[in-house]
């Protein structure tokens, strides 16, 4: 079995026969009740690149890469849509506000060129609704915007309070460009590590639905407990073969290690599918595997940024 460590571009994993972990019956009740523009939250090396990746080869109508997958054989009318990838994780944003610009208008130049539309317009906001429109005109189809890691900008300027207000008012307009183009939307999706209030960089998309709590959606992101045992079978019957180890006590020892988030009020937990793979990978050894490349480096900087005394987070309200 090959792992996708790292891999997260849907098409790529499904062309050279990695594994997947089929969650699109998930995403088929998303894609068909969504109202209007969705958020996700989750944590980093949880799949949300992924996720973003899957929705884009769907609504591309990449219908060959899904064969066998849940959603083929739904009543999903495929057809291609325009989509429009923003990924801002790459930008090194504590270099100035002029770094925001270059990663965006980089990102809606390619789509343009992709699509084979007018590039224009001056500001993020206006490239970004000149090429939703252009887009929708040049092609008839409603146009889907999927934007990974809306955060990232003020995650990394966190300690950089005056940086950090000027991105914030800069994403502020160029998010109210998705409530604006409503009507040659199909679909938009965006995720990140946090939720910010909806009163400051969201306040203008107000009918934005957060799904990050959602029961329905819990386990959108990470593997569930029959997600584990039905994909990763083979392996759990040779690592417990050659350890001589009981495999129920081994599955027990495979929750207490990597089996410890829950993201709704539903009592379904996942695990973190980043140190699950690695652990397969490495034949069974129990490592910390997220921990050494998820830290919050944001966290750490606002706990020395706010002074605030971990020993007694139980009195924080």
């Amino acid at each position: 079995m090959k792992f996708p460590i790292g891999i997260q571009d849907f098409v790529k994993l499904r062309e050279e026969g990695f594994l997947y972990v089929d969650k699109t019956e998930r995403i088929y009740d998303l894609i068909t009740k969504a109202a209007g523009p969705v958020f996700l939250s989750r944590p980093r090396r949880f799949g949300k690149s992924l996720l973003c990746s899957t929705l884009g080869a769907i609504f591309e109508n990449k219908r060959e890469l899904f064969k066998g997958l849940a959603i083929d054989s739904s009543d999903w009318q495929w057809k291609r849509y325009p989509v429009v990838r923003i990924d801002l994780n790459p930008g090194n944003y504590s270099r100035g506000i002029e770094e925001l610009s270059v990663t965006i208008k980089s990102a809606i130049e390619s789509c343009a060129v992709r699509y084979d539309v007018p590039f224009v317009g001056e500001t993020n906001s206006n490239c970004l609704s000149r090429l939703i429109e252009n887009l929708h005109n040049r092609y008839n189809e409603r146009v889907v915007v999927i934007i990974d890691e809306y955060d990232k900008p003020l995650l990394s300027t966190i300690d950089n309070p005056k940086l950090n207000i000027q991105l914030r008012d800069a994403l502020k307009g160029f998010y109210a460009v998705l409530k604006s183009s409503d009507e040659h939307l199909k679909f938009v999706f965006l995720t990140g590590v946090t939720k910010f209030s909806k009163v400051s960089i969201f306040s203008d998309l107000n009918n934005l639905t957060d799904i990050s709590l959602s029961p329905k959606y819990g386990d959108l992101c990470g593997i569930t407990q029959e997600e584990l045992e039905k994909n990763f079978q083979d392996n759990i019957n040779e690592i417990t073969k050659n350890a001589s180890i009981k495999k129920e006590d081994y599955l027990e020892k495979l929750r207490r290690f990597y089996n410890g988030y829950r993201f709704s009020s539903n009592p379904i937990t996942v695990y973190n599918p980043f140190g699950l793979l690695n652990h397969f990978n490495n034949e069974g050894l129990f490592l910390s595997y997220w921990y050494e490349t998820g830290t919050p480096t944001f966290l750490i900087k606002l706990i020395k940024n706010q002074n605030i005394d971990i020993i007694n987070l139980k009195k924080m309200t």
